[in-house]
Formats: structure tokens, C-alpha cells, sequence
């Protein structure tokens, strides 16, 4: 990897991780970039134009195939060729905005023996102990009587604090906590605060108007680079934003190539409710992805059977998180497969189709990462230690299209803090811009 590029490449997605605490913001700050590269946002609720409509369409092709939507914590992004049919297939890069943390509950401030706590309930699966002592924030959205959503987030405000060893001798022998009891982070002290019309009053809003919010914790230490030669990066909420970035950079690389060099249309799906199972209207196993190409396609002219023939012609890229060997725990790996930080990204394999790769999907991200110039390598899971899943099979079930599941190694993950090698989310955006060009 040449070392400016990944210097500006790790330094710009640091700023992306920071921008995105919660699934809405990392929406917010990827429709920022879109909009700063040209893209038009469309609006579910409206008829979208048909291919060709509009002003700069036949003398700018390009700017008027450069689109997005966005569907609470989800964001669609695509770019339709000058030359599409009603039969062009899709390059999908599917992705995920959300992270494992807690959710705040109604109700949410508690006054408890002198402390002022926020009610929270488990998302997802974090690992809770890495959540101990860390000063957190609380991001995500309100929205008010009219139906407006409002970003907000706090900044340092809460803290999960661990219990002294001098009142749990044992605890070095295995901590056990409960996720009622011990997990309700601490914001203040005494018997009187409103951690609503706090989070009411940074938005701008008064408290009386927040009819319903959507609040999750994020980690506040920012994203760091350490170890021999910088190689090791640090930071919160890599799986899946190392995925949701790559795509993104990608995607705008891609605009800036004419349409007309390219023989299907790009797409970047990044979902929400991943870590909960993508059942959700903005999740991968909800109707957004197909009703965006159903959308595409009609904006072409297709037919049913048309769009049918598109979707059998396409490729989904499933990126997200998979392991490094753990250099503590090589038990819990395969023995055979052991993918190492900085050996490129992922290419995740799973007998019982917990990740959808098959022998096409393998050649395909093959040659992509061949024309990328990157290493890519295998990952399949102890045979003892079951893999989780991804929003691979989802999209591959849901859509019939052909999908293959890639990923960064990391360590740690589900962690508030995730580490992996600088090289590898520089080689997986590579390689998705090699799939984008058509590889």
C-alpha cells in the first residue's frame, strides 16, 4: 500500500467514524459527502424522474444519474450509465450503519442513592465489559410534534462505572454482569435532572415538543493510529462503518469515471438493524433495497419480467466485519485458514450459508481484488465456534441476486473500541471501486 494514500485514507475515515455516532448520523454525513459529489437526494414520497428527465440530461449524463435516498438510519446511493436499459444489472455494495450499545428506554432518568443514571436497554450484542469506564455519548434523533427529526448528540456525558476490586475480590477470576443492574450509566449526582430536556435543549427544541426519540451510547475516545510504524488503527463502530465508508469512497470515485465506461449500475446499500437482525423497514431484510431497483427500474421502462432479468445478471458485495486470528486465543479460530491484520480483506466462507459466498461469488472477488492490485484472504470459522451471519443471505434470498460476503479483519469485535491494521479498509475500498468498474 503506498503509504500517502493510506495516511489520507485513514485520516479522512477517522473523521467519518467521529461524524457518526449513531446510524442517522452516519446517514447525515454520508448524504453530506454524496451531496458535495454531486448527487441528487430523492424523496420516497415523490415520483422520482425517468431516465433522461431533466434538464442536464442530454448534455450532462452523468450529473443527472448520480442519486440517493434515504430511509431513516438507511441510505441507497446509486449511479445509473448514460447507455442503461431496462435489463442494465446492478453492482451492489450492502453495508450496515449500526452498532452494538445500548438504546435509551422512556423514562429514562433515574435518581438512585445520590446518582443521577439514563435508563438503557441492550442493542444488539456488544461486549459488555468493554463498555466499563469509558466516557460515552448519547446520539441519535428526536422528533417533535410536527413529525421533524432533529440530530443531536451530547458529547461526554455518561459512564458505565466498574465496581471497585476492593469490593469484589473474585472479579479477576471471571466478571459476570447483569444487564439490568450493572449496566445503567451514571450522568450526575443529586435528585433533580431531566436527561431529556438536556438532550431537547442541544437540539434547539423545547422539551415539551419531543414526542419520541431514537438514542443509542457511542464511545467519545476519538479514533487513533498506534503501534510499530502507526500500522494499528483504534476506534468504535469499525463493523460496520469500515464497510459503509469503503462503499462510499468508492461509489464517488466511481462518479467521477463516465457513466458510459460502466455496463450496470453502482449501488451503495447501507442498511440499519443489522445487529438485530435487519427486520426492519430501513434493514436488509425489509423492502428498501428491492423497492429502490424496482424504482431504478421503472425509471428505465422495465417490466416485471425486465427487472427480473436485471436482478439475475447482478451481484450484491456483502461488506462487513469478519476476525483476525486472535493472537491470545488461536483455539477459537480455524487451524488451517487464520487470517492475519494486514493481510487484505476478507473473503468469508460458510458451509451452511451463514455468509452467502459460493465458488462464482469467490472468483468474482478474485478478480476484483486482482485488479485492485490487493491480497485478499479466506476466512471460514472453527468448526466448534459457530459463525454469526450477515445481511448477505438476506439480500440473496430476499432478491435472487448473486451475493458474495467480504470484509476487514478486525480485533475485538462488538467491542466499543475495535482495532485492525491501516492497510486493510484501504484494500477493501479499493477492491468495492474494482467491483464497481465492473471486475
Amino acid at each position: 500500500m503506498d503509504a500517502h494514500i493510506t495516511d489520507a485514507y485513514i485520516d479522512d475515515f477517522a473523521r467519518f467514524i467521529k461524524a457518526s455516532p449513531s446510524s442517522y448520523h452516519a446517514v447525515a454525513e454520508a448524504a453530506r459527502r454524496l451531496d458535495e459529489a454531486g448527487f441528487s437526494r430523492l424523496d420516497e414520497t415523490s415520483e422520482w424522474p425517468a431516465a433522461g428527465d431533466g434538464d442536464q440530461a442530454a448534455s450532462e449524463p452523468a450529473a443527472s444519474a448520480r442519486n440517493y435516498v434515504v430511509r431513516d438510519g438507511a441510505i441507497i446511493a446509486w449511479l445509473t450509465p448514460a447507455g442503461a436499459t431496462k435489463t442494465t444489472p446492478f453492482r451492489v455494495l450492502g453495508s450496515h450503519t449500526d452498532s452494538p450499545g445500548f438504546k435509551l428506554k422512556p423514562k429514562p432518568t433515574i435518581a438512585n442513592r445520590g446518582w443521577l443514571q439514563a435508563g438503557v436497554e441492550v442493542y444488539g450484542g456488544p461486549l459488555l465489559n468493554s463498555w466499563l469506564d469509558r466516557e460515552l455519548e448519547l446520539a441519535g434523533r428526536l422528533v417533535t410534534h410536527d413529525g421533524r427529526e432533529h440530530l443531536v448528540r451530547t458529547g461526554p456525558y455518561l459512564r458505565i462505572p466498574q465496581l471497585a476490586i476492593h469490593l469484589d475480590r473474585e472479579v479477576n477470576l471471571g466478571l459476570v454482569l447483569d444487564k439490568q443492574r450493572h449496566m445503567t450509566p451514571v450522568f450526575g449526582v443529586g435528585h433533580a435532572g431531566d436527561l431529556l430536556a438536556h438532550l431537547a435543549h442541544l437540539a434547539g427544541v423545547p422539551a415539551w415538543d419531543v414526542a419520541g426519540y431514537d438514542l443509542l451510547t457511542a464511545d467519545t475516545q476519538a479514533p487513533a493510529r498506534f503501534g510499530k510504524d502507526g500500522e494499528l488503527f483504534a476506534a468504535g463502530r469499525m463493523d460496520n462503518l469500515s464497510s459503509v465508508y469503503a462503499g462510499l469512497v468508492a461509489l464517488i470515485a466511481a462518479a467521477e469515471r463516465s457513466p458510459a465506461e460502466q455496463q450496470h449500475i453502482s449501488v451503495l446499500a447501507a442498511f440499519d438493524h443489522e445487529e438485530l437482525g435487519s427486520e426492519s423497514r430501513s434493514g436488509a431484510s425489509g423492502p428498501l433495497l428491492d423497492d429502490v431497483l424496482s424504482r431504478i427500474g421503472a425509471g428505465l421502462g422495465a417490466t416485471s419480467s425486465e427487472r427480473l432479468q436485471a436482478y439475475a445478471a447482478s451481484w450484491c458485495l456483502s461488506a462487513d466485519a469478519g476476525h483476525a486470528v486472535h493472537p491470545n486465543y488461536p483455539e477459537r479460530h480455524d487451524p488451517v485458514n487464520t487470517p492475519i491484520a494486514g493481510g487484505g480483506p476478507l473473503l468469508k466462507i460458510n458451509a451452511n450459508q451463514r455468509y452467502a459466498t459460493d465458488a462464482f461469488g469467490a472468483a468474482l472477488w478474485a478478480r476484483a481484488c486482482e485488479r485492485a492490485g490487493v491480497s485478499y484472504q479466506e476466512f471460514v470459522s472453527n468448526n466448534a465456534v459457530p459463525c454469526g451471519s450477515t445481511i448477505g443471505p438476506l439480500t440473496a434470498t430476499r432478491l435472487g441476486i448473486r451475493t458474495v460476503d467480504v470484509g476487514v479483519p478486525l480485533l475485538s469485535m462488538h467491542s466499543a473500541r475495535e482495532l485492525c491494521h491501516v492497510n486493510d479498509p484501504v484494500a477493501l475500498s479499493a477492491a468495492i471501486g474494482a467491483f464497481f468498474a465492473g471486475a
